[in-house]
C-alpha cells in the first residue's frame, strides 16, 4: 500500500513536492506573442518520486519525470510522464516504494538493489536521432520523443559497447557530432575509477578507457575542448563503508583537495596530466575552450563547499548554505607548472549555467544562469531571483526577476535559426508561481532578458523543482 510522504523532509513539499499525475494538454493558454519561428520541443527532467522512499530522502534520489513543451505555429502543448525504468515498473506493480536514496543497500529491497536500475532523473539529450534520459550511475534510457514511453526496453548501450555508467552531462561536439562522456564509479559502486568514452553521431563507440582516480568522488560534470577532456575530481567522496553504517554515502572531505585530469582527445588515459587545486565543488561549467596560444579556459559556477551534502559523520559541511558564483579558470596543460589562474566574473549567487550550444568548445560571448542560491539545505527553500544574461565580451550583465515567490528553472537557449549569430534567439525556462501553486513556460529574447518574457504558456498544474533540459528542433 502506498504510504504518505514524510512531513519532515523539505524536498518532498512546496516547490520540491512531487506531482502524482501524468497529464496531456493540447493547447496551453498563452499571454503575449509566442514567436512563430519557434518550432520544437523543450524537454525538462527532474526528480519526482512515485512513492515515499525508504530511509532518508535526498533530492537527487527521486524517480525521473519528463515535462515536454512542444511549440509549433504559435501553439504550445504539454505532456509529462514518469520515466518507466525497471525500478519504477517494479514499485508501480507493488504499489509502494522499495528503495533507499542512491539505491542504498541498507534500505533497499534486495530485488531493487540487485536490478541496479537507473532513475534517469537528471538530464535529457537528443543525439543521433534518439532522446536519452540520463542520470550519472547507469546507461542512458531511450524514450520516444512524442509519447515519452521507453524505446526497445529503454536502456541504450550502443550495441552493447557501453562500458559502465554514463554521465548526466555528455558533451556534444557541434563540428563532428561526436558525443564525449564519462562515468564515475566505473568498476563498481563507490570505486575510484572513471570511464572515458566517445560515441559517433550514428551510435558507434570509438573510445572506451578507464582512468584511475585519486579517490572515489561524485563527479557531476566535466569539460571538453578541441584537444582535451578535462575531468575534475572534487573532494565530495563516496564510501560503501559509510553507507552500510548508516552514515552519508556521499560526504564533503576538503582535506583531499581538488585534482583535475587533462586527457588528450587524440591520446589515451596513459597521457593524462594532473593539476591540483584548492578544495571546491563545481556542479556545472558554462562553456570551455582553448585560446590561440593553447591555454584551456573553463567557466564554472564554483562552490567553496559542496552544497546538499554533509561531512562524513553526518554533520553539516557549512554553517550557512553554500553559494556558487561564476569564475573563469585558465590552465596551461602544455606548460610545466602545476597551477591555474582563477578570476571571479560576478559576485551574485547562481546556478544552472547555459550558453549557445552551437559554440560549445569555442570562444563565446553569451551565457545565462538562474541567479540566486540553489537551495537552503535546512528548509528546502530555494532562493532563485530570476534569470541573468552575461555578455562576457563587454563584462555587462542584465537580469529579470519575477514575484518574490516565483522560482526559475534552468535557462535554455534556442537559436532563431541554425545559422543565426551567437545569442540571436530565445531563452526558455519553466517558472513556478509560488503564490498560485502552478507553473508557466516563459520565453525571453535571449539578449534582452531585462524586459521580461515575450510570451508565457500557462499550466494549471505544477512542474516541480528539477534539473536539466534541452531543445529538440522540428515537429514531433
Amino acid at each position: 500500500m502506498a504510504k504518505a510522504f514524510p512531513t519532515d523532509n523539505p524536498f518532498l513539499h512546496g516547490y520540491y513536492g512531487p506531482v502524482n499525475t501524468e497529464a496531456d494538454a493540447g493547447h496551453l493558454h498563452i499571454t503575449g506573442e509566442m514567436p512563430r519561428e519557434l518550432c520544437g520541443t523543450l524537454y525538462r527532467n527532474g526528480p519526482n518520486p512515485q512513492f515515499a522512499p525508504r530511509g532518508p530522502y535526498h533530492w537527487f534520489g527521486g524517480d525521473g519525470m519528463i515535462h515536454a513543451f512542444h511549440i509549433e505555429n504559435g501553439n504550445v502543448s504539454y505532456r509529462n510522464r514518469w520515466v518507466r525504468t525497471p525500478k519504477w515498473e517494479l514499485e508501480n506493480k507493488e504499489g509502494e516504494g522499495l528503495s533507499g536514496t542512491f539505491n542504498n543497500p541498507r534500505y533497499s529491497d534486495p530485488r531493487i538493489f540487485q536490478m541496479n536500475s537507473t532513475i534517469a532523473n537528471t538530464n535529457i539529450v537528443w543525439h543521433g536521432g534518439k532522446l536519452l534520459a540520463l542520470e550519472e550511475a547507469h546507461a542512458p534510457f531511450s524514450l520516444d520523443p512524442a509519447s515519452l514511453m521507453p524505446v526497445n526496453g529503454g536502456y541504450e548501450t550502443f550495441g552493447d559497447k557501453l562500458n559502465g555508467p554514463f554521465t548526466a552531462h555528455p558533451k556534444l561536439d557541434p563540428k563532428t557530432g561526436e558525443m564525449v562522456f564519462f562515468g564515475y564509479s566505473a568498476k563498481g559502486r563507490f570505486t575510484k575509477e572513471v570511464s572515458i568514452q566517445t560515441v559517433t553521431e550514428d551510435g558507434q563507440i570509438t573510445r572506451a578507457e578507464v582512468l584511475d582516480g585519486p579517490f572515489p568522488s561524485m563527479i557531476h560534470d566535466f569539460a571538453v575542448t578541441r584537444n582535451w577532456i578535462v575531468l575534475p575530481i572534487f573532494p565530495l567522496t563516496s564510501s560503501m563503508e559509510r553507507a552500510m553504517a548508516g552514515l552519508p554515502p556521499f560526504a564533503w572531505e576538503p582535506d583531499k583537495g581538488t585534482h583535475i585530469a587533462f586527457i588528450p582527445r587524440n591520446g589515451t588515459v596513459a597521457d593524462v596530466k594532473w593539476i591540483s587545486a584548492p578544495p571546491s565543488y563545481v556542479f556545472h561549467p558554462m562553456n570551455h575552450y582553448e585560446t590561440a596560444d593553447g591555454k584551456v579556459v573553463v567557466d564554472v559556477m564554483k562552490f567553496d563547499v559542496a552544497p546538499l551534502f554533509p561531512l562524513p559523520d553526518g554533520k553539516p559541511s557549512s554553517p550557512t548554505t553554500p553559494q556558487a558564483r561564476l569564475f573563469r579558470w585558465t590552465f596551461d596543460p602544455s606548460g610545466q607548472a602545476n597551477t591555474f589562474k582563477e578570476e571571479q566574473l560576478d559576485d551574485r549567487a547562481g546556478e544552472f549555467p547555459r550558453f549557445d550550444e552551437r559554440f560549445c568548445m569555442s570562444d563565446y560571448r553569451h551565457g545565462w544562469i538562474v541567479a540566486g542560491n540553489v537551495v537552503d539545505t535546512r528548509t528546502g527553500e530555494p532562493r532563485m531571483d530570476g534569470i541573468t544574461h552575461y555578455d562576457l565580451k563587454t563584462g555587462k550583465n542584465e537580469a529579470f526577476a519575477g514575484e518574490q515567490a516565483d522560482r526559475f528553472g534552468e535557462p535554455i537557449f534556442v537559436p532563431r535559426s541554425d545559422d543565426a549569430p551567437e545569442g540571436d534567439g530565445w531563452v526558455l525556462t519553466v517558472v513556478w508561481r509560488g503564490k498560485e501553486g502552478r507553473s508557466d513556460l516563459a520565453v525571453f529574447e535571449a539578449t534582452d532578458i531585462a524586459k521580461g518574457p515575450v510570451a508565457l504558456a500557462h499550466l494549471s498544474t505544477k512542474v516541480p523543482a528539477g534539473f536539466h533540459g534541452n531543445w529538440r528542433p522540428g515537429p514531433l
